[in-house]
């Protein structure tokens, strides 16, 4: 999926320090997720369900490969 709106703000997490990571966008009701070295690629997109699913696992650690 490319978003319609090409004036979206992409943030990256301030931890990344490189260009290989992601980026995140809001755009209406999609949560949108890109490549960083590749922003022309395809996008990733979810609804705010996934995005607040993701976000609860990310904070609970669920994530954490330790």
């Amino acid at each position: 999926m490319q978003p319609a709106d090409t004036r979206l703000e992409w943030r990256k997490s301030d931890f990344c320090g490189s260009s290989a990571c992601v980026e995140v966008a809001h755009d209406a009701d999609s949560f949108l997720v890109r490549d960083s070295k590749n922003p022309s690629a395809s996008v990733l997109s979810f609804d705010r369900a996934e995005w607040d699913a993701f976000v609860a696992g990310v904070k609970a650690g669920n994530f954490d490969f330790q």
